[in-house]
C-alpha cells in the first residue's frame, strides 16, 4: 500500500478549505472596486461642475459703444460665450427663461467668441442657433475676444446688466453650477433689479469654459 508523502497531504487539506472560499470573495471584491471607482467619478465630476470660472472685473460705467450698443432708453443686457462650450447650454437657457419674466424689455446681446485663425463658421454652433432663437436677443461674433475684452470677460457665460445711463446693475453668472439648469441666484438677482430697481447681490460666480482656450475642433 503507497503512502503519500505527509507534506503533501497537508497541502492538499490546505487547497481542499480554501478553494470554495476564493471565489465567493472575488466578486465581493469587484463590486467594492466599482464602487469607489464611481463615487470617485462623481465626486470628480461634482467637484468640476461646481467650480467657477475667473470672473470679469467689469468696468462700472459703459465702455463706449463697440460691437455692442447700449440701450439709452432701457436696460442692456450683454453675455460672453464660447460657441463649443457645453456648459454654456444651460446659461443660454436659463436666459430664455428669465427674459420671459422681465417687466419690461432689456436690450440683450449675446456676444460669440472666435479665434480670427477658425474657419469660417466656427461659431456657428447650435448653441448660437439656441441664442438667435430667443425673442429680442442679438447674437454677434467677436473676433479674438476683441470685445469681451473691453468688458474684461473670461469665463463662457459672463453676464452683465446695465441701467439707462450706462451703470453696471449686476456682473455675474446666471446658473448654480457649470450646466446646471433651474432656479439661481444669478437669475433672481436681475429679475430682482428689473423689477424692484435695486437688489442686494450685484455679482454671483460664472460657471463655464474660458472663453479664449486652445481652439478645439468644431
Amino acid at each position: 500500500m503507497a503512502f503519500e508523502p505527509r507534506s503533501m497531504i497537508a497541502t492538499d487539506e490546505m487547497n481542499s478549505v480554501k478553494a470554495p472560499h476564493l471565489p465567493g470573495r472575488w466578486p465581493q471584491l469587484a463590486a467594492a472596486i466599482w464602487i469607489c471607482a464611481t463615487m470617485a467619478g462623481m465626486w470628480l465630476l461634482w467637484r468640476y461642475a461646481a467650480t467657477a470660472g475667473s470672473a470679469a472685473a467689469a468696468p462700472a460705467c459703459w465702455p463706449g459703444d463697440g460691437l455692442v450698443k447700449l440701450n439709452t432708453d432701457g436696460p442692456t443686457l450683454v453675455m460672453f460665450a464660447h460657441p463649443h462650450c457645453p456648459c454654456t447650454r444651460a446659461s443660454v437657457a436659463e436666459l430664455d427663461r428669465m427674459l420671459a419674466k422681465c417687466p419690461v424689455h432689456v436690450k440683450t446681446w449675446i456676444v460669440f467668441y472666435k479665434p480670427s485663425s477658425a474657419e469660417q463658421g466656427w461659431e456657428r454652433t447650435a448653441l448660437w442657433d439656441s441664442a438667435e432663437a430667443i425673442a429680442g436677443v442679438k447674437a454677434v461674433c467677436d473676433v479674438d475676444g476683441a470685445e469681451a475684452g473691453r468688458f474684461d470677460a473670461t469665463t463662457s457665460g459672463q453676464t452683465l446688466l446695465y441701467d439707462a445711463d450706462g451703470r453696471l446693475r449686476f456682473s455675474g453668472g446666471i446658473t448654480a453650477a457649470r450646466g446646471h439648469e433651474g432656479d439661481n441666484i444669478g437669475k433672481s438677482a436681475i429679475l430682482e433689479t428689473l423689477n424692484q430697481g435695486s437688489t442686494s447681490i450685484e455679482k454671483t460666480p460664472v460657471y463655464g469654459c474660458s472663453i479664449k482656450p486652445c481652439i478645439a475642433s468644431p
